[in-house]
């Protein structure tokens, strides 16, 4: 794989096969690109998200909680879950902008985005093997942070996909069908939990063989290009610091979305990571009956977040406008946090799902097209998509760390104080992004 100057010198760039999105801004045309994309590379991107979002979603919302209730005493599995779960999610912070760099400077023949696309899955099935055999925590951990690697990887070059390909006059709409994509790998996740509960080792790989599978087909569809020769610095110790980097005095709409991002996303992991425990632990489900339960509430958020994602593109598209849709499904959002931190029964928290779905599939549809037009420069989209998927990626470190404060509350299982605290900063979210100047 070369990066940087590896190209040989003098050699004239290739020529660029994909449209590149320019960032708008209030003096700037909003859209330059004058072929839409085709719907062949539409469904390629959404079935490569679906894939590598099962992947990682399918240990994250259900087996992983498993895996470790198999091998620590229920006493101590919130712990343990929230250890494997951070430091997992602290790699993949800390991958994904450096991978996107790496991607943004890759001279390869097969372009800047297949050998990570490709490449991230393998070692993610591989990290997903050691967590399916591994016997203690610590080779959970180990296997668990091999997985966030690879997958951040293959996340890293499809993120940017979206400003590399598709042209902002459809961003939302695309953004809206990919969007769908988590929810469905989730309920997929959960579907493939139950088909093989009986072994845990088969629960993993699957999902990782899928991922590898799906994202393979997009690398043969996407027109890929190599970065321009010598158009990056060699990368170095000062471009990986610069990696995590865009400085909030000249880019300040990019911060107030990275900020918003950070805060709903913070929300919505309240949900994700301890969804298990919750049926467990306030509704009183044992480990056979809560895979079953979770496809129920699965099946149900997805239908939501479908109807969410689809209205909220074509709405936002049609308009022109980002900013109300993210308001308003960040509130959603909010108000079924809120819900479920209440909620005594099943029916409660599945109806508390649905809303939560259809604010979601909201936010999905416009927040990566509000975040393509905040990029400072789309030479660079992977590297600067990476840093906003740090809003995305970090709260599955934080929460598991604040979440045992927060359910200690009042003498232990205080799932209300955990989620009410997801409501707030769902509301956070909802107002920073009102911050950002260039998008309407």
């Amino acid at each position: 794989m070369a990066l940087g100057h590896d190209a040989p010198l003098g050699e004239s760039p290739a020529p660029a096969a994909v449209p590149i999105v320019i960032p708008a801004t209030p003096d700037s045309p909003v859209d330059v690109s004058p072929v839409d994309a085709s719907p062949r590379l539409v469904l390629a991107l959404a079935v490569a998200q679906f894939g590598a979002y099962l992947a990682v979603l399918t240990p994250v919302t259900v087996t992983l909680a498993l895996r470790v209730g198999q091998i620590v005493p229920a006493a101590g599995r919130g712990a343990a879950l929230g250890q494997v779960l951070s430091v997992g999610a602290m790699l993949a912070m800390l991958g994904n902008p450096v991978f996107g760099a790496l991607s943004d400077r890759t001279t390869s023949r097969f372009g800047r985005r297949r050998p990570w696309l490709v490449g991230g899955m393998t070692a993610g099935l591989v990290g997903l093997l050691v967590v399916a055999l591994g016997g203690s925590v610590p080779v959970l951990t180990a296997g668990w942070a091999v997985a966030q690697l690879g997958i951040n990887a293959t996340l890293a070059a499809l993120t940017s996909c979206v400003p590399d390909l598709i042209p902002p006059r459809q961003q939302a709409r695309v953004s809206g069908v990919i969007g769908i994509t988590a929810s469905l790998a989730m309920l997929g996740g959960s579907v493939l939990a139950q088909v093989f509960s009986g072994s845990m080792a088969t629960a993993f790989l699957v999902p990782g063989v899928i991922g590898l599978a799906a994202v393979g087909c997009l690398a043969v569809v996407i027109e890929d290009r190599p970065a321009r020769a010598g158009a990056f610095e060699p990368y170095s110790v000062r471009e990986f610091l610069r990696s995590f980097w865009v400085n909030p005095r000249r880019h300040p709409d990019f911060a107030w979305n990275f900020a918003g991002r950070f805060l709903v996303f913070t929300g919505a992991s309240c949900v994700t990571s301890y969804q298990v425990y919750f049926l467990m632990d306030r509704l009183g489900y044992d480990d056979t009956a809560v895979t079953g339960k979770v496809l129920v509430g699965m099946l149900a958020m997805v239908v939501s977040i479908t109807a969410g994602s689809l209205l909220g593109g074509q709405l936002s598209d049609r308009s022109g406008r980002r900013k109300p849709y993210v308001l308003g499904s960040s509130l959603v959002m909010a108000a079924s946090l809120a819900l479920i931190a209440s909620a005594q029964s099943f029916g409660t928290y599945v109806v508390a799902l649905v809303v939560f779905g259809f604010g979601e599939g909201l936010y999905l549809s416009v927040d990566m097209a509000l975040a393509a037009a905040v990029l400072p420069d789309p030479e660079e989209s992977a590297k600067d998509m990476g840093v906003l998927n740090i809003g995305n990626a970090l709260p599955q470190s934080l929460v598991p760390v604040v979440a045992p404060a927060l359910l200690a509350i009042g003498g232990g299982g205080n799932y209300g104080a955990l989620f009410l605290f997801g409501a707030v900063a769902a509301v956070l979210g909802a107002l920073a992004v009102q911050f950002v100047r260039s998008v309407r």
